[in-house]
C-alpha cells in the first residue's frame, strides 16, 4: 500500500505540473518590450554617467537624498537584491507558475556567470574603501571590494525583470519595474554602491532575466519532469532556511525575513506534501463503486 501511495502522490505531482504549465503562456510581445526598453535605458545610462562623469558620479547626491527616509525602509528594500529573499519568492510562484520559477532558475544562472565574472575582473572599490567615514550615509556592513556591478541589484533585475515579463496587466508590470529600481537604488542608499554598480547591475539583471526565458523555452525539462521540479523546490527550502539565522548584517529587515522563511517554508509543505498526500490518501481509501 506504502508503494501504491508513493506511486499515486508522484503522479499528482506531474499532473500539478502539467497545469500549471498550461495556466500561464509565454510572455507576450508588449511585455518583452518593456524589459527590453528598461535593459537599454539602464546600460545606456550607466555607460553615459561613467564616461562623462566618471565612475563615482551621482553617489553624494543620490547617498544624501536617501537619508532623509527612515533607514528601516532601506533595509528591508536591499534585501530583494539578496539571492536567498530572490529564491524564496520564487518558491511562492512555483507550485500555480512554474513556468517562471523555471525561469527564474535558468536566469539566475546566466546572471551569477555575469556579476560573478565581472566582479573579479574589474574589483572595484566601493564608497567605504574610497570616502571618510562619516562623509556619507551608511546603513549596515561596509563591503569595501568587488563593487562593479551591484550584485543585489543584479539580482533584483533577474527576480522582477522575469516577474515583468509574466505579468499580463500593466500595472503589475509598473510594480515590478518600480520595486527593481527601488531595490538597485537602496545600494546606493545603504552606502555600498556607485550608481554606476547599480545601472549595470539592474541592466545586466534584466538582461540574464531576458535570455533565462529563452533558455527554459529551450531547455524545458525542469517544467516537465516532476522530479527535476521537486529537487529544485527542494534546493529553495534548504536556501529559504537561511533567512531565519542570517539578515546579511541588516538588522532592521530581520523580522521581515523571518516571517518571509515561514511563510514559504508553510506554503510549500502544505502545497507539495499536504494537499497531495490528502488527496492521494482520500482516493485511496475511497470505497470502490459496487459493481452492476
Amino acid at each position: 500500500m506504502i508503494g501504491q501511495l508513493a506511486s499515486d502522490w508522484a503522479a499528482d505531482q506531474q499532473l500539478a505540473l502539467v497545469r500549471g504549465v498550461a495556466r500561464d503562456p509565454a510572455p507576450d510581445a508588449a511585455a518583452e518590450s518593456w524589459l527590453t526598453q528598461t535593459v537599454l535605458t539602464l546600460l545606456v545610462l550607466g555607460t553615459g554617467l561613467w564616461a562623462l562623469c566618471g565612475y563615482h558620479a551621482g553617489f553624494e547626491r543620490l547617498n544624501g537624498a536617501a537619508a532623509r527616509l527612515p533607514p528601516e525602509l532601506w533595509q528591508w528594500l536591499t534585501m530583494l537584491g539578496d539571492e536567498r529573499v530572490a529564491f524564496a519568492l520564487g518558491l511562492l510562484a512555483a507550485r500555480r507558475h512554474p513556468q517562471v520559477f523555471w525561469a527564474l532558475i535558468c536566469a539566475g544562472v546566466v546572471a551569477l556567470a555575469y556579476a560573478r565574472g565581472l566582479k573579479p575582473i574589474f574589483d572595484a572599490a566601493r564608497p567605504p574603501a574610497v570616502l571618510d567615514p562619516g562623509t556619507f550615509n551608511l546603513i549596515g556592513p561596509g563591503h569595501r571590494g568587488k563593487g562593479f556591478p551591484s550584485g543585489h541589484s543584479t539580482t533584483a533585475g533577474v527576480l522582477f525583470g522575469v516577474f515583468l515579463c509574466f505579468a499580463k496587466r500593466w500595472h503589475w508590470r509598473l510594480l515590478f519595474l518600480t520595486l527593481a529600481l527601488f531595490a538597485g537604488a537602496s545600494r546606493v542608499a545603504v552606502g555600498v554602491h556607485w550608481p554606476v554598480d547599480v545601472a549595470f547591475g539592474l541592466g545586466g539583471g534584466m538582461l540574464s532575466a531576458w535570455v533565462g526565458i529563452r533558455l527554459a523555452r529551450r531547455f524545458s525539462w525542469g517544467i516537465e519532469d516532476a522530479s527535476v521540479h521537486l529537487a529544485l523546490v527542494t534546493l529553495g527550502v534548504f536556501v529559504s532556511i537561511r533567512l531565519w539565522f542570517d539578515d546579511s548584517g541588516y538588522s532592521a529587515a530581520a523580522l521581515p525575513l523571518r516571517v518571509l522563511c515561514v511563510a514559504v517554508l508553510g506554503y510549500t509543505v502544505l502545497a507539495y506534501a499536504l494537499l497531495p498526500g490528502w488527496r492521494v490518501l482520500r482516493r485511496t481509501l475511497a470505497p470502490s463503486p459496487r459493481s452492476v
